[in-house]
């Protein structure tokens, strides 16, 4: 009668804890070709259609070249100024969002709490930022104003549920013994949770400031402030020197604060 050695059955959970995910995979593959091919069907995504616009495309990016800089004093002031909402709207955004994120996170808030504050999440969410500086040009004028307002309130469902998200994600062991010692729910989120959690906030709340400076420039174009509407102009008026000199300038803006975003994640990790 042939023993099985102490190897031979940890080799056997490893085969099985493999072979269960790599079977369920396999099951799933025909169900995502399935998906797959139902979305390029109703989407009407055709590679021939993508192949002949590939001409165009490329006479456009022609024309772009050689830029003109004639108004690179206004680019630089708009550049400027869509830099200033990024900055404002990013503090705003991720002050109300780490506050809203305690109502969402399920090992901190109180279930009564939890649920209402994920719904009204999922309603900001669902909702674009060009919505929110529609509603919010109308409600205060043209001008930057709005488009922080509308990156204030977008920022709480996004970047408010990534907070809640890297809370819940926190080990457990600190908070269960400062709540097995009598600590106050304030006390388990100063010293347990927020330590824990702090490089994660941190680190998200420059990829949401990098996230607003892309989308200042988007917001511009329906009057909420920032470069946009300048683009938008140029690209009306088939300007295409001056729309290159805008594209150029964005990349470069938007390259600097990756990069500078980038340092100072790796001093915090």
């Amino acid at each position: 009668m042939s023993t099985i050695t102490p190897d031979q059955r940890t080799r056997a959970r490893l085969e099985r804890a493999v072979n269960v995910p790599r079977a369920r995979f396999l099951l799933g593959l025909p169900v995502v070709g399935v998906l797959l091919v139902w979305s390029f069907v109703g989407a009407e995504f055709d590679f021939a259609k993508l192949g002949e616009g590939t001409v165009n495309m490329g006479d456009f990016l022609l024309r772009l070249f050689p830029p003109t800089w004639d108004k690179f004093g206004t680019i630089v002031e708009l550049l400027v100024e869509t830099l200033q909402m990024a900055v404002v709207g990013t503090v705003l955004g991720a002050v109300l969002s780490l506050v809203v994120a305690f109502g969402a996170a399920s090992n901190i808030a109180p279930r009564w709490l939890y649920y209402p504050t994920r719904w009204v999440m999922n309603v900001i969410r669902s909702l674009p930022d060009l919505v929110f500086a529609l509603m919010f040009v109308s409600a205060v004028g043209l001008g930057p104003f709005a488009g922080i307002l509308a990156m204030t309130i977008g920022s709480i469902g996004s970047i408010g549920k990534v907070f809640a998200e890297a809370m819940e994600a926190v080990d457990a062991g600190p908070v269960t013994a400062m709540q097995a010692v009598g600590a106050s729910r304030r006390q388990v989120v100063q010293y347990g949770v927020l330590p824990q959690a702090g490089p994660l906030l941190v680190s998200y709340t420059l990829l949401l400031f990098e996230g607003n400076v892309r989308g200042a420039t988007i917001l511009g174009m329906v009057g909420a402030g920032g470069i946009g509407l300048e683009l938008t102009t140029a690209m009306r008026m088939y300007d295409y020197g001056h729309l290159s000199a805008i594209v150029i300038c964005i990349i470069v803006l938007v390259t600097v604060i990756d990069q500078a975003s980038a340092v100072i994640r790796r001093k915090i990790t």
